[in-house]
Order: C-alpha cells, then structure tokens, then sequence
C-alpha cells in the first residue's frame, strides 16, 4: 500500500519542483530583454534646471559663500540707535514683567518686542511664574563698536538687573529683543 502512493507522489511532486524552477527562473532570470511586441525602456531623469549659483575657489579649492554684495553693511553706532535699543528693553521688559496680566493678553503684549526665535522660546511661560514685577530704572548699553547688529542692555528691576539680548537686521530696521538674562540667583 505505502508503494503505490510513493508511485503516485513522486510524479506530481517532480512535475510540481520543475513547474516551480520554470517560474523562478523567468522571474529572477538575468536577461532582462523582453521577448514579443512589448519594449521596456528604463525611465530617464528628467533634467533639473542648473543653479546660477558659482561658488568661489579659495584655500583647498573648496567652495566657499556666495556672493558678499547680499550680506548686509554693519550699522553703525547713532545716539538714536543708543536710545532706541534702551527704550525697547526696557519697554519689553516692562511688558514681561507683569504677572498678574491674563496669559494671552500678556504673550500678545510682549510678542511684539520679540524676534522669531524668542517668540517661540518665550510662547510657552506662564506669567503668573515671572518673577519680576517692575522696571526700576533706565537700560543701559554694554555696546561693541564693531557689531551694530546687537547688543546687551542691563535693565534694573525690582529683583535686580535683567540682562536684555537686543537684535536689529540692519541699520534702519528696529531693535528685537532675542533673549532674557535673569539676575543671579533667580530662576
């Protein structure tokens, strides 16, 4: 009995292996030609427009930044610039330090003195955790002649004196604050 079963399997499992090698060996085949009417052709990149952009040689022949004529001139130092820098610190300041005010009307408020990234480092306090309350005093500069983009303004409170980051992107364009610097010891 078992023999005439082997009798039976061994032509069906040998027609099965050599219908299976077949249909790999179509599949995974090395020729990739088609045969008959149907042609295949490997899809080419389409062209990109070419950048304008040369970058200049230098030391080790490595590129190097673009075209200077687009960065902008250092400001120069005005008595108006001195003054604007000091009334936006302590104007933002004074708008910080207001705990009591509701959030939202207080995170408008104090945007407005912000640049881009100072808004999204600042948008999450919560003014009722600021711990300074009032501006006691007027700022004053901490100036570097050679940078006319930015400069620290030291701000008394009534906690002591805030250190004010100030940003401006050139010479007529206003004063942003960038950044906060509690006095020592507070958080």
């Amino acid at each position: 009995m078992n023999r005439s079963r082997t009798k039976h399997f061994r032509p069906i499992a040998l027609g099965l292996a050599a219908a299976t090698v077949l249909l790999c060996t179509a599949c995974f085949s090395g020729d990739q030609t088609s045969s008959g009417s149907e042609e295949t052709t490997t899809p080419q990149p389409t062209p990109t427009p070419r950048s304008t952009y040369t970058p200049s040689q230098s030391v080790g022949d490595g590129p190097q930044a673009p075209d200077t004529d687009q960065v902008p001139e250092n400001p120069e130092w005005t008595p108006e610039d001195e003054e604007a820098a000091k009334q936006v610190a302590e104007d933002a300041l004074a708008d910080f330090a207001r705990p009591d005010v509701e959030e939202t009307q207080w995170a408008n408020d104090f945007a407005r003195w912000l640049t881009p990234d100072a808004t999204t480092s600042y948008s999450a306090v919560d003014p009722a955790n600021v711990p300074v309350t009032e501006v006691t005093g007027p700022a004053t500069l901490d100036i570097d002649e050679t940078n006319g983009f930015g400069v620290i303004a030291t701000v008394p409170t009534d906690i002591g004196d805030y250190g004010v980051q100030l940003l401006r992107q050139g010479q007529d364009e206003p004063w942003k604050v960038n950044r906060l610097y509690p006095p020592e010891g507070t958080k």
